[in-house]
């Protein structure tokens, strides 16, 4: 297939988690992916993609990658969870301006901080939208302006997961709460509270889940939103375990220290962030995904122990030897 007739899709974050993994997903599916980044060595990384140096906040910029695209997946944040209430909106409007001018659809992986506890514990798509977080209110106002440019002509495609974890994402809770990245796992700090269930994303399911609904956009409504379920850890302690069995030894598992939180906040904006989303570890909240299954058939599942494998050996934390013993287990 000529790269003239192959459909193209426009990743921004692709040097992110999920970005990387939609990107990765698209392209073994034929597509012909085009990656944003303002870091020229960007490139160097997955050859299978056309890496273009650019800004998501130069409309300019946006606009000249996605010339003749068919998607613009809207997988760009901040670094560092800074400024996010000065650059995140702006980003998104250059992302729908684009998409309006070259009609492409845009696809926006969505987040839990949309809903506060009053919708708990079974979050549906249209549950309402009260978030108690800055973080959550931008994630409401980003969905309402996607809501807008859908009436506009503009087909939008938003996936709500729970925690992300997987290879090549380290920043997130598995990667930074639960152990330390590049290093043997001694100890395994679990954030969860004693028997609250917790709702996990693997996230090449959460990008396969993404690219079936893409290559179905043209029969999706304008506004399209899916709930993942994911990997429900149902007693707070699944997860944990999962890491311990993987790892093969008989590895200390601990309450996060939550009460360390306060005392470094001031002090540190990640464990700001982390303090103001402890309500989300507080009690139970779970996505249900029947509006998902009715529209694929399934949902894309990939086991916990696997899916925990995959994440440790990816962030430095399985010995060679420990890899190959689990690899010839059956699964």
């Amino acid at each position: 297939m000529g790269m003239e007739s192959k459909r193209i899709a426009l990743v921004l974050g692709a040097t992110g988690g999920i970005g990387g993994a939609v990107a990765q997903v698209l392209a073994s599916r034929g597509w012909h992916v085009r990656a944003l980044s303002r870091n020229t060595n960007a490139g160097r990384g997955d050859k299978s993609f056309e890496w273009l140096r650019g800004d998501a906040m130069r409309a300019a910029d946006i606009l000249a990658a996605a010339e003749g695209a068919d998607i613009i997946v809207h997988a760009v944040n901040p670094p560092g969870y800074r400024d996010w209430e000065t650059l995140v909106l702006p980003m998104l409007d250059n992302t729908i301006a684009a998409a309006k001018a070259v009609s492409a659809s845009i696809v926006l992986p969505g987040t839990i901080y949309n809903f506060g506890p009053d919708a708990f514990p079974l979050l549906r798509e249209e549950s309402p939208q009260h978030p108690v977080t800055k973080k959550g209110a931008i994630r409401v106002e980003m969905e309402k302006r996607l809501a807008a440019a859908s009436r506009d002509g503009v087909g939008v495609i938003i996936v709500r997961a729970g925690d992300y974890f997987g290879p090549g994402a380290g920043n997130n809770w598995f990667a930074q709460g639960m152990i330390k990245q590049g290093q043997p796992v001694k100890t395994i700090w679990n954030p969860a509270a004693r028997g609250v269930g917790h709702q996990w994303a693997y996230l090449p399911d959460v990008a396969e889940t993404m690219a079936r609904l893409v290559e179905m956009r043209e029969e999706l409504p304008a506004f399209a939103v899916y709930h993942m379920d994911g990997l429900w850890d149902a007693d707070g302690r699944q997860m944990a375990e999962a890491i311990r069995r993987v790892v093969g030894r008989r590895v200390k598992i601990r309450s996060f220290p939550w009460w360390l939180m306060p005392l470094a906040a001031p002090f540190n904006r990640f464990m700001r962030e982390v303090l103001e989303m402890r309500y989300l570890w507080r009690e139970p909240l779970r996505m249900t995904n029947a509006r998902l299954v009715a529209t694929l058939g399934s949902e894309p599942h990939t086991s916990l122990d696997q899916a925990v494998l995959v994440s440790l050996t990816s962030l430095g934390c399985l010995g060679q030897a420990q890899q190959r013993s689990l690899s010839a287990k059956p699964a």
